[in-house]
């Protein structure tokens, strides 16, 4: 499937019905033709943003693998997953990324596990020009709304950092991101936006290009800093990062690589090849979620604040409740009971993990699965080659790390009776 992501001015006065196109900032009169952040540029200009053509070609290539992630449905893959994507996005300085072709699209594999195609071409939206504001932050941080990226901002605060915190809007996250960036001294310079992608036709619901969007709202922010090659804290549990495969069955793209240190490496790999500069941290790829509770700096203003951020997968599923059995509850469900065993007051609509019932079975099987496969035949059988990617310095780390993960699975299971 062919995607095209253009300015409307560089947009084909006829669109092939085999190709699916997008407009930046500037909606089309074809109603075939889908929106990317419309609007989004008086916006930046009215808060003083005048990034560089290289921050902003990178701010259109991330919005315009979004738009091909959301656009093409896996089901019509001939394997029901895996599609062969024919991104073409118009820049202004394309001649510079038609170089990285190769290193972007590897990354991209990486990322969703798809088979990417990129073409560059001129002719795209020129950057913003506000009149710059004077910024006294120093760095970046994302902010989802999720608990790893709460204490990420509690702990940046507590080493005097002085974040730019960064969101994208949620319909579920976005008071609480408010809420957590005024709390942490970020208010006045917390930045929620949102990609604004929007299209007729079906939607592919796996999202596994998403971050892609998040990366870039967080380079764009960097432009605001006057220090020279900025950070941009990604805070996130080594174990979800690494995200291993519990069963044979969720390898690869199955399970999402959003923050995994290969995609993370190469993505620092080409960005100063691109012309921006900028520094990702990862200050907790070898700790574990309840590790990163247990030596949050700030201890009794996390205990106020934890219970109340958002982990589940399927949080719009159960009306905006915690499923309580999707992997990503039960780790943190788990990181809680390794941190204190009152300490959990979220909401739960599965408080025990065997209460799930067998059609909602499915993750906690799998992390039993997972929990008994190392106990009977060590890390390394469940592991496999998962830790390929990384140096053999770094390889016992996180083996280290992810042993210690499943520690504390193991310990909720045999808790709720699942083992």
């Amino acid at each position: 499937m062919k995607i095209l992501c253009s300015s409307l001015e560089s947009l084909p006065a006829s669109i092939p019905d085999n190709v699916k196109a997008f407009t930046f900032f500037e909606r089309s009169t074809d109603p075939k033709v889908g929106g990317i952040g419309n609007g989004w540029v008086r916006q930046l200009e009215n808060a003083g943003f005048s990034p560089s053509t290289a921050t902003w070609d990178f701010v259109l290539f991330a919005f315009a693998v979004c738009a091909a992630d959301f656009a093409v449905v896996r089901k019509t893959a001939a394997d029901g997953w895996t599609r062969q994507l024919k991104l073409e996005v118009t820049l202004n300085d394309p001649t510079l990324w038609s170089r990285e072709i190769p290193k972007l699209e590897s990354m991209l594999r990486t990322l969703t596990g798809d088979f990417w195609t990129l073409r560059f071409t001129d002719g795209g939206p020129t950057p913003p020009r506000g009149n710059r504001v004077l910024c006294d932050r120093d760095c970046v941080a994302l902010l989802s709304g999720g608990l790893d990226s709460l204490i990420g901002g509690i702990d940046a605060t507590a080493q005097g950092k002085r974040p730019i915190f960064v969101s994208q809007l949620a319909h579920e996250d976005s008071e609480r991101q408010r809420a957590y960036a005024e709390m942490l001294g970020g208010g006045s310079w917390h930045q929620q936006w949102s990609h604004r992608i929007d299209f007729k036709g079906r939607r592919e619901p796996s999202t596994r290009g998403r971050s892609m969007a998040f990366y870039a709202l967080a380079v764009l922010s960097a432009s605001l800093l006057s220090v020279p090659q900025p950070e941009i804290i990604v805070p996130e549990n080594g174990f979800i990062s690494v995200n291993p495969p519990l069963l044979p069955g969720r390898m690869a793209s199955l399970s999402t690589r959003t923050t995994h240190p290969l995609f993370m490496r190469q993505l620092q790999e080409v960005l100063p090849l691109l012309g921006v500069d900028v520094r990702l941290t990862m200050p907790y790829q070898f700790k574990t979620k309840g590790e990163m509770l247990a030596e949050c700096a700030d201890q009794d203003l996390l205990a106020e604040y934890a219970s109340n951020t958002t982990s589940c997968g399927r949080f719009r599923t159960y009306n905006r409740t915690h499923c309580g059995r999707c992997v990503p509850c039960i780790v943190r469900k788990a990181a809680f009971l390794r941190w204190g065993t009152n300490s959990d007051r979220t909401t739960y609509r599965f408080g025990n993990v065997s209460s799930a019932g067998k059609s909602s079975a499915d993750d906690p099987m799998a992390v039993a699965v997972a929990v008994l496969t190392a106990r009977n035949g060590g890390i390394d059988k469940l592991l496999g080659a998962t830790l390929s990617f990384a140096s053999p310095t770094e390889r016992s780390s996180y083996r280290y790390m992810l042993e210690s993960g499943l520690g504390e699975l193991a310990s909720l299971l045999e808790r709720d009776g699942l083992l």
